[in-house]
């Protein structure tokens, strides 16, 4: 089997490496590029993830499946496309990815199915905003309601930081056109936690639990990123955690079906849990990163069996090894704002030979691996406890270096949580 996966971070880098391990497939595409293809995985190097892109691959190469891992390409409709030309894709249709692509239709979703979520009002303009402002307390959140990586949430500790994140949507246009609306909510305080699941029609099989770390500094301080770090199963989840959930899978199956949502997919849920009640933050419609970083190594079962049970809408049998997986991400200076690239790396024959390496953002130019992201390398070691993973991978990323290198070193430090 010859597959194509569009994107080309982390992400779909340990989706690859997953799939790759199959004696089924034979070739494992990256329509951009990865640093880190080798073996059966290849780059067909086109320059982005557009239909563009797409075409000109699809013109000299045969592939048995597609698989989408970016939101932008989702919520452009690219699996409707690529479903026109009959082949058989992986990722939710674009009237689906809706979930993720506006935060307003997630969260109106959520309010019609009586899932639990903050409570949250939905402006259009500026004017509007400042004047909803007086309808919640501080701290509270502002998010815009398109797609901005991962970074279109604003947490506001007061009046005038709540006025300067408004001014910068609305009239700065710091997230260009996916700030035309917002969403102002009210601040929920607690831990979170990340539910990714299968979708197959409109039922929703659950993966293990992770935790994502998504401020850039110690101690959970500094500005939101994509992700710099990730534990999985998460080690505050339990069983009175677990059956709420379940209900809120449940519901979600109703508001899929009813709304004639289904679709073959990942449906990922963020989670937030304060005193014990778990709130949903927001859906994503697809792999999480790094997420998948720390959950795929775990999977006991066949990832590409897993993908056509959902493709062929039957039930996805998910199999998780019990242990425990951590990533921490390498970050180039500057991020998650301007960042540097270019920078060789070096050291990543020198690792353990039970350390997995995950390319968020590098590229290989002549045999020399080089930083091309804000994120650039997952180090993930998987053990029986978090401790031991902690330490392997603690103990292996001095091994590998670029300039102006930096990292989270308390990703895996448990603390007690008011939750």
């Amino acid at each position: 089997m010859k597959i194509l996966i569009i994107g080309d971070g982390g992400r779909e880098h340990t989706i690859a490496d997953t799939l790759s391990k199959n004696e089924k497939v034979e070739t494992v595409y990256f329509l951009t590029h990865n640093g880190g293809a080798h073996g059966k995985m290849q780059n067909a190097n086109y320059p982005d993830n557009s239909r563009n892109s797409l075409d000109a691959f699809l013109e000299k190469n045969s592939v048995d499946l597609i698989i989408v891992g970016p939101e932008q390409p989702l919520s452009e409709g690219i699996v409707d496309y690529i479903k026109q030309k009959g082949i058989k894709v992986f990722g939710p249709d674009q009237k689906a990815a809706e979930l993720e692509a506006s935060k307003s239709f997630a969260k109106y979703f959520m309010q019609e199915y009586d899932i639990p979520t903050a409570k949250f009002l939905k402006f259009n303009s500026y004017e509007t905003a400042l004047s909803g402002l007086k309808e919640f307390s501080y701290p509270l959140v502002i998010k815009a309601d398109g797609l901005c990586a991962g970074k279109g949430v604003i947490i506001c500790q007061d009046q005038a930081e709540a006025e300067k994140a408004l001014d910068d949507m609305f009239h700065q246009k710091v997230f260009g056109d996916q700030a035309e609306k917002v969403i102002i909510e009210e601040f929920l305080t607690g831990f979170e936690a990340s539910l990714l699941c299968f979708v197959s029609g409109s039922k929703v099989y659950p993966f293990d639990t992770a935790m994502d770390y998504k401020k850039i500094y110690e101690n959970d301080l500094g500005p939101n990123t994509g992700g710099v770090g990730m534990i999985s199963p998460n080690p505050y989840w339990n069983k009175d955690l677990q059956a709420q959930s379940d209900a809120i899978l449940t519901k979600i199956e109703k508001g899929l079906a009813d709304r004639n949502l289904e679709y073959d997919g990942i449906l990922f849920i963020g989670y937030l849990v304060q005193k014990g009640k778990v709130y949903v933050l927001e859906f994503n419609v697809r792999f999480g990163d790094p997420e998948t970083e720390a959950l795929l190594p775990r999977l006991n079962s066949d990832l590409l069996e897993n993908i056509m049970q959902a493709i062929d809408g039957e039930k996805v049998d998910l199999k998780f090894a019990d242990n425990v997986a951590m990533a921490t991400i390498l970050v180039s200076k500057g991020y998650p704002l301007a960042y540097e690239k270019g920078k060789k790396i070096t050291g990543l024959d020198q690792v353990d030979s039970d350390i997995k390496i995950y390319h968020n953002g590098t590229k290989n130019i002549d045999g020399e691996i080089l930083s091309n992201g804000g994120r650039v390398l997952s180090i993930v070691a998987v053990k029986d406890t978090l401790e031991e993973a902690r330490t392997t991978v603690y103990k292996n990323i001095p091994k590998i270096s670029f300039e102006n290198m930096s990292y989270r070193q308390d990703i895996g430090l448990l603390k007690d949580i008011d939750s």
